[in-house]
């Protein structure tokens, strides 16, 4: 009707307005109240929101709200965290008071305890867990990237930036010195024989770590240094099948080089080492001074004017980065289709993958191939089969190249190609420095390791009786490798020699066979009992084969045919078998899920240990309480889980290598008269009295979750004492043999942990802000050895210090031209390293060294913080380790100081520059005195990890284009480190390798931009 009449209307309410102005719009205030369903309390900040546009409002602290409605058939959306959403027509009212249920999500989320699952609010045990979010979250190539930071109590840090390489993961520290600490992960329920790196990270769909024994009991010895396990993605119910592909593709960058000396630089840092030892001198003979540069002295040395090409390179200028030559940008891929679907039936999901990264340096890259078939299928009632299946081919090449390093220790001064482009092998005369772009010609090394792998997991599960359940478990593993190495004649190894190759082949079958017995009951209503029985047995069969020959007759056969050659050396062969029995019973009680008992008990027998202790107990027991459940607590509205738990376990470790209780023959070779024979000799004492090590873990730990999930987290106070330990006891050589393994010393490891997760904003206009938060902090110690509470120097093992500890003099400074009687009096002299006299007798010897750190952090944290505004989604990652000591093998190699190859460029000492960094180049010793001094820095950095941004289409707009959904992103991996050790000491990359960080296979720490794509059909 023309000319209606439109008065009071507020903004929200015009925006609202029908074009049509023949449409009369009502306008009316509609108000009302918002309490809580399970407590009947007022609920402060509920989004109420009319469906459809953007207008709406929140409630007040009394729970009240109120809202003007443009018309009759207008529908309001509550929601609130913690709360169900709930949608409500306006129709004629005006006063709507809306009762919200609760949002039990977190109370009832399963978690995978290993032989089954348990609800979040009863669990016991310490377990952290990673899920699907987490795992997208950032394009990664193994599981080992998405525990870092993200999971608290797990230190995982990178080996490397070579393609191929996968981090080390450590739970709650080590324990052992020679029976491993490496995790035990197991797949779909099937224990792993060896690490994670063939699982393509795109088919697991959730992450749980179990830390404490009490949760790791279930699987004795083979969890004593805790347990990951790993989930697969499986299919659903709804009688539609999804079509899926999740994709990337990125460029990796060096985020810089090693800084080194350029060409004049390192001509003024060699005449430094020679006038250092007064090798430096002018025709008549006369010591020239630093900065003065002469040309008859420069003849004189062999480094400078004594090589023709370094003469010709001093006088053109010439200042060649061979760092450059060697570094490239690198390309990475990661392609995956998957099929997901199934009905009450039958559920499959089956997945293809495809990986590969180029890195960034030119020999180096990693292929990975992967198929995966995932079929559960309900037989009947009582009968339910199901597959898992897991195919892998990876191809890793330049693992064990290191073209390089090379290029850190090549003169500056040389050029790599002639005057006609041709690469000359020998840039120099110093024949240890061949040219590192020879070892990069096609053919001239090759470096591959080719692995297959078949791993499956096949299960019956019957239904015996209500809540009682038989299930079998049938996991064979079959893996195949191929190690093929080849050296040219003109690489730097053979140097113009018979070219060499070698072939390595491996053969591998683990089977898991297990029997479980599971039953579950409910009494009177509140009373609930999960018991679990468990008979397990593990085998695994590995076989070696290797041989190298020398002289290949034609280098393009590489080392593809061996016989060929003019030399065959002597093959080699192996075979490594291992059997692992074990028995296990778990009991879950609890009453009225508020007050909670777990009672564990495992006993495992390995083919490992000698006769006489081949089998260990071990037990574990836990209880919990749900203070949030109880009555005193339950007007309490903003708490919506409160549980306090504590536990004692007991798990062995079986990490010690096969046949370690038998006595070894060693092979001898003797003269026989005047002809060669050969003969054995005892090699090794046997111990059939060796038995397990065992870890006992105390843990005390809180669950929490506040204000409707806005804060949830888990608090954990942990100790964890490792007895028996398999060590290797000392013996005096003059019986013939050095040691013998036996159960003698102790260790700790004491810690805290916090894993937090808060919802920051969450508003009605669709943005919303969230943060996790991981804290670890682990103290190592051991408390006893062989001799008891005594040291071990030689090993670097000190009583009450962690298990990797330096021990060694420490550097206060450089002598300068003032101390010269004071060094002389230490036997060293001005310009050289200075050294901390501890007893202060005057003198520098083995009682002047202390303990000067350890590689176990201070402590470790991770923090991610997630953006979500209507469609659009940014998140960055922050990743710390604080406190800890890097040993730099990288300085050790290359910061010899002497004058002869090239090195990193760093402040030394001269005359004219009395620094206190580091001493004066000296041409007469390969490194300083007392230079390990030089290789100690704080190991204290923080990354940015990963930063993304994508945006999710519409629904609308995705059925628009063919789909069910859509999500474009792109992502930023490492882009920024934080460590003075880069900054001011011209480290690589802080996390390497811990103590030994950046030996000699060091390639450059890398920046990798992605962009990619996550679509369903």
């Amino acid at each position: 009707m023309a000319g209606a009449v439109m008065t009071g209307f507020t903004g929200q309410a015009l925006a609202m307005r029908p074009s049509n102005p023949a449409i009369r719009v009502i306008d009316r205030t509609v108000s009302g109240k918002v309490t809580s369903a399970e407590d009947n309390q007022v609920i402060p900040g509920v989004s109420v929101v009319i469906k459809g546009s953007k207008s709406g409002t929140n409630t007040d602290a009394d729970g009240t709200f109120k809202l003007n409605v443009p018309e009759d058939n207008a529908i309001l959306v509550f929601s609130a965290v913690g709360f169900t959403t709930q949608e409500v027509p306006v129709g004629s009212k005006s006063v709507i008071d809306i009762v919200l249920a609760s949002d039990q999500k977190i109370l009832t989320e399963v978690v995978v305890v290993g032989y089954g699952t348990q609800k979040k609010s009863q669990l016991t045990g310490a377990i952290s867990s990673v899920g699907a979010k987490e795992i997208n979250e950032m394009p990664i190539t193994n599981l080992g990237q998405a525990l870092q930071g993200r999971a608290a109590g797990v230190d995982v840090t990178q080996s490397g930036s070579k393609p191929g390489t996968v981090p080390k993961i450590l739970i709650r520290g080590r324990r052992s010195f020679n029976a491993g600490n490496d995790p035990l992960y197991v797949v779909d329920g099937i224990p792993l024989a060896g690490g994670y790196e063939d699982m393509n990270p795109n088919d697991i769909q959730s992450m749980e770590v179990l830390k404490d024994a009490t949760a790791t009991a279930i699987y004795g010895s083979r969890g004593a240094n805790g347990v990951v396990i790993v989930t697969t993605k499986r299919g659903g119910q709804k009688g539609k099948t999804t079509i899926s592909y999740d994709g990337y593709v990125g460029v990796s960058k060096a985020l810089d080089k090693v800084d080194l000396f350029n060409g004049p630089e390192f001509a003024e840092f060699v005449r430094e080492a020679y006038r250092a030892t007064g090798g430096y001198k002018d025709a008549a003979g006369n010591a020239i001074p630093t900065g003065v540069i002469n040309a008859e002295a420069d003849a004189k040395v062999a480094v400078l004017g004594g090589d023709p090409n370094v003469a010709k390179g001093i006088a053109n200028g010439t200042s060649t980065d061979w760092q450059d030559l060697v570094i490239k940008t690198g390309v990475m891929q990661n392609h995956s289709i998957g099929v997901q679907g199934g009905n009450d039936r039958t559920q499959f999901y089956i997945s293809g993958g495809y990986f590969r990264d180029k890195g960034v340096v030119k020999e180096a890259n990693f292929t990975r191939l992967s198929l995966r078939a995932n079929i559960d299928h309900n037989v009947n009632k009582w009968l339910k089969v199901g597959l898992s299946s897991y195919m892998m081919n990876s191809i890793r090449n330049g693992e064990n190249l290191n073209t390089y390093g090379m290029t850190i220790n090549q003169n500056p001064l040389a050029v790599p190609y002639d005057d006609n482009g041709k690469l000359i092998f020998s840039p120099t005369n110093d024949a240890l420095l061949t040219n590192p772009l020879a070892e990069l010609v096609k053919g001239a090394q090759v470096d591959e390791l080719k692995r297959y792998r078949i791993f499956n997991s096949v299960y019956t599960e019957f239904s015996i009786l209500p809540g009682l359940k038989y299930r079998v478990n049938f996991g064979p593993d079959f893996s195949i490798s191929r190690y093929g190495r080849f050296v040219g004649s003109m690489t730097n190894a053979r140097k113009g020699g018979d070219a060499q190759a070698s072939n390595a082949n491996g053969f591998g079958f683990n089977w898991t066979l297990e029997n479980i017995i599971n039953y579950s009951k409910t009494f009177g209503g509140k009373h609930n009992l999960n018991v679990t029985l468990l008979h397990s047995i593990q085998r695994d069969r590995a076989e070696v084969f290797s041989s190298s020959v020398q002289g290949v007759p034609v280098e393009a056969q590489s080392f593809y045919n061996l016989g060929a050659a003019t030399t065959v050396f002597s093959p080699g062969s192996g075979l490594v078998e291992w059997t692992i029995n074990s028995y296990m019973g778990r009991v879950n009680y609890d009453y009225n899920d508020k007050y909670l008992v777990t009672l564990t008990i495992r006993r495992d027998g390995s083919s490992r240990f000698g006769e006489n202790s081949k089998y260990g107990n071990f037990p574990g027991i836990a209880v919990g309480w749900n203070i949030g459940n109880e009555d005193f607590l339950k007007g309490v509205s903003w708490i919506d889980l409160l549980k306090v738990r504590a536990g004692w376990g007991k798990v062995g470790n079986t990490g010690l290598a096969p046949y370690q209780t038998q006595a070894f023959l060693g092979r001898t070779s003797y003269a026989w008269n005047t002809s060669p024979a050969y003969g054995y000799r005892p090699d090794r004492i046997g111990n059939a009295d060796l038995r397990w090590e065992s870890s006992a873990t105390s843990n005390v730990g809180l669950d929490f979750s506040l204000v409707r999930g806005r804060v949830q987290g888990s608090l954990e106070f942990y100790q964890t004492n490792t007895t028996a330990l398999l060590l290797s006891d000392q013996l005096p050589g003059s019986i013939g043999f050095a040691a013998v393994t036996r159960n003698v010393g102790e260790t700790r490891n004491r810690g805290i942990e916090l894993g937090l997760t808060t919802t920051n904003v969450n508003t009605n206009n669709g943005f919303k802000w969230t943060t996790d938060f991981t804290f670890t902090k682990n103290t190592e110690a051991i408390l006893s050895l062989y001799n008891g509470k005594v040291d071990d120097v030689g090993n670097g093992w000190f009583i009450g210090r962690p298990l990797s500890t330096v021990y060694d003099y420490r550097k206060i400074g450089i002598w300068q031209t003032n101390e010269a009687d004071a060094a002389k009096a230490v036997n060293s002299e001005v310009g050289q390293i200075k050294l901390k006299d501890i007893d202060g007798d005057g003198k520098i010897n083995a009682n002047d060294r202390e303990i000067i750190g350890s590689d176990v952090p201070d402590f470790s944290g991770g923090i991610t913080n997630r953006f979500a505004f209507k469609g659009f989604d940014l998140s960055f990652f922050f990743f710390a380790r604080v406190g800890n000591l890097i040993r730099s093998e990288f300085h050790r190699n290359n910061n010899a100081l002497a004058g002869r190859y090239q090195q990193m460029k760093v402040d030394y000492w001269t005359p004219n520059n009395p620094t206190n960094e580091f001493p004066r180049p000296k041409s007469n010793q390969e490194f300083p005195v007392y230079g390990s001094t030089l290789t100690y820095f704080d190991g204290t950095f923080v990354k940015l990890r990963n930063v993304n941004v994508g945006y999710t289409f519409t629904p609308e707009l995705s059925k628009k284009l063919g789909m069910e959904s859509l999500r474009l992103y792109s992502s930023i991996q490492q882009p920024v480190i934080w460590a003075k050790y880069r900054s001011k000491y011209n480290g690589v990359d802080p996390e390497t390798t811990g103590l030994a960080a950046g030996g000699t296979g060091i390639t450059p720490a890398t920046m990798v931009i992605t962009f990619g794509l996550n679509a369903k059909f």
